[in-house]
């Protein structure tokens, strides 16, 4: 799927029905949202709700220097 496709207009979460993001590194549509990403296979989105996996969440670099 191309990120200037026509369909990405029209997709939508099946939980919250917002918007998805295409991220081309993973081969999948993410909701920011609900943090929930839905994998591309063969070219087709698979958007059912138990499809969707949770977005492992990357801490900000900031916030790991104030740790140290």
């Amino acid at each position: 799927m191309k990120p200037d496709s026509p369909l990405l207009k029209i997709l939508a979460c099946p939980l919250d029905k917002g918007p998805l993001l295409l991220d081309e590194r993973g081969g999948a549509l993410y909701n920011p949202r609900l943090r929930r990403s839905y994998p591309i296979v063969d070219g087709i989105p698979q958007l059912l709700p138990s499809s969707g996996v949770p977005a492992v969440a990357e801490e900000p670099a900031v916030e790991s220097a104030h740790d140290a």
